[in-house]
């Protein structure tokens, strides 16, 4: 009996090891952020000229996690505004510069907008 008992403890011990051993790596691979290859930056070109911003209020669909990198070009230095939790406050440049909007994990629709202009450029569908 003692044995059986011995045996059936490091049967579910080598269980768990091997359970947790591939959640590990697992985890690694699809845990989000700019770090995995399958998790490559979404980019998305954004023009303000004036009054104007393009793209105005545009959906596109993002992973969880995986960051949104903005390329924009601009006649005025400004502040993009991401309605996320917690809530990202982004400066640009005049002419061109790179902003980037860090792994959103929580699915829904988040605006990004231009509080300046009272405009949404995108709304990133994180799903």
């Amino acid at each position: 009996m003692r044995r059986a008992l011995t045996t059936l403890t490091l049967l579910c011990v080598l269980a768990a090891t091997t359970a947790c051993g591939g959640s590990a790596s697992d985890a690694g691979s699809s845990g989000g952020g700019s770090s995995s290859p399958s998790q490559a930056p979404k980019v998305i070109q954004v023009t303000f000229n004036g009054d104007s911003v393009t793209p105005n209020g545009e959906r596109v669909a993002v992973s969880p996690g995986q960051d949104v990198v903005l390329d924009v070009t601009a006649d005025a230095a400004g502040e993009i505004h991401v309605h996320s939790t917690p809530e990202q406050e982004l400066s640009y440049d005049a002419g061109t510069s790179k902003v980037t909007i860090t792994g959103i994990d929580q699915p829904g629709t988040v605006d990004v907008e231009s509080h300046s202009l009272d405009k949404v450029i995108v709304q990133l569908e994180v799903s």
